[in-house]
């Protein structure tokens, strides 16, 4: 399932009844960021509360974005669930670095270590 808008691409795979992935890719920006808010809650929605966001092909992401994930995680724990960051590229950590995002979803460095802390598989 794909779909594009602006400048964000947003796939998402279901793993199980309770965990999905969701690569985003492009820029998450105040155009873009109700797209990814759109699919978490849709998610969310479903039952799914393990998101994993795969973050590799993410160039750009401001505030817009940093609030949507905010919302998300805390939404996915209000459910049981939380919110994983996988692989994001180094101008997409430098922001969650110096937000402070990192000590509320900390990130991790790739695909099976996010997808082992959600407790799911590939």
């Amino acid at each position: 399932m794909s779909e594009r808008e602006a400048n964000l691409e947003v796939d998402v795979e279901i793993l199980d009844d309770r965990t999905a992935v969701l690569t985003v890719g492009g820029e998450l920006d105040m155009d873009t960021a109700a797209r990814l808010e759109d699919r978490l809650w849709q998610q969310l929605s479903l039952g799914r509360a393990r998101l994993v966001l795969e973050l590799s092909a993410l160039d750009f992401m401001d505030s817009s974005g940093l609030n949507v994930l905010i919302r998300a995680v805390n939404r996915a724990r209000a459910n049981g669930g939380d919110l994983y960051l996988a692989a994001p590229t180094p101008a997409v950590r430098r922001i969650l670095e110096i937000t402070g995002v990192t000590t509320m979803i900390p990130p991790h460095d790739g695909m099976a270590e996010a997808l082992a802390a959600a407790g799911g598989s590939r």
